[in-house]
């Protein structure tokens, strides 16, 4: 018994430790290639452009944001560097929120995974909902000045060094490349350790939390099955190649498909990696208000789903 023991809890920790490894490595490449990625359209779009497109004049702002937010393959985490660019850009705060609340739930591999897991009525529901909240959630916390919970720091560009006034055409060229590189790099260096804090943590969760603990507590007997399940979702660090495939899986055991939904929204909109990488943005009044909302999302959601349906 003692060698099953041991045998099932060096299995956990080998699981783990590959899901760390393969996060890192992951979420790193992500987070340059991104960083990097919007420094180049920095240079090439003004800020008063970015500015201009998620402008929030009529709301129609909120609703470019959100399906800004759905074109982008962006999990959870790798929103962030994107984030800072608009930040930086100096773009709408409501809009930038519903980009926050909007890309990882609705990128095209979630919705990919979810009609053919689910059917095309569940996938429009999901998609109707993560949309909605996000605009509503983005053009609430806006008009609550929020915004003053912004970092000032998250602002400013990370200073880099480049050429001499005696560059040339083309040596001016290459600097500016690598002034974009040195400020990407900057940035990570900056994040690093909230970075590796997280993927540990969530790492440790996916390696010693079986999916038949989640399905236990979650189950359709269960009246809080919904609020568990939302909650469990979020500390539970799910890839979105993942997600649905896990929550199929679940569902099969015999989690209800209201919660489901509900882990699904919480565990695709927020994961504890995101949250530690947001403090190096936000205040702790952001923080709490961006998890009430992704939290509100999924029981509301999964509610509903279970009331409709």
């Amino acid at each position: 018994m003692m060698f099953d023991s041991n045998f099932i809890n060096m299995d956990m920790l080998k699981e783990t430790l590959d899901m760390f490894m393969f996060l890192a490595v992951e979420l790193t490449i992500l987070f340059l290639a991104i960083s990097y990625f919007v420094g180049v359209l920095q240079l090439y779009i003004p800020p008063t452009k970015i500015q201009r497109i998620l402008s929030s004049k009529g709301g129609r702002g909120y609703i470019v944001a959100g399906f800004l937010g759905a074109i982008t393959p962006f999990c959870s985490c790798s929103t962030i560097p994107f984030l800072k660019g608009l930040l930086r850009a100096k773009a709408g705060f409501g809009t930038m929120m519903v980009f926050l609340f909007a890309s990882p739930l609705l990128n095209p591999i979630i919705i990919g995974l979810f009609a053919v897991t689910f059917g095309l009525k569940v996938t429009l529901f999901y998609f109707v909902m993560a949309m909605g909240v996000s605009v509503i959630a983005g053009y609430t916390l806006e008009k609550l000045g929020f915004e003053k919970y912004v970092k000032p720091e998250a602002y400013i560009a990370p200073e880099s060094k480049g050429c001499g006034s005696g560059c040339g055409g083309k040596a001016k060229e290459v600097s500016k490349w690598r002034k974009v590189w040195n400020s990407t790099w900057a940035d990570f260096k900056t994040v690093l350790p909230y970075l590796l804090g997280g993927i540990a943590i969530g790492s440790l969760i996916y390696g010693f939390m079986p999916t038949e603990f989640v399905a236990s507590f979650a189950s359709e007997d269960n009246p809080f099955a919904i609020p568990v399940a939302a909650v469990i979702g979020i500390p539970l660090y799910i890839r979105a190649e993942a997600v649905i495939p896990l929550s199929a899986a679940l569902a099969a055991k015999g989690m209800g498909l209201g919660a489901v939904m509900a882990l699904i929204i919480g565990s695709a909109g927020a994961s504890l990696t995101e949250v530690i990488l947001l403090k190096s943005i936000f205040k702790n009044q952001m923080i709490a208000a961006f998890l009430v909302v992704i939290i509100a999302m999924a029981i509301g959601a999964g509610l509903l789903y279970q009331f409709i349906f």
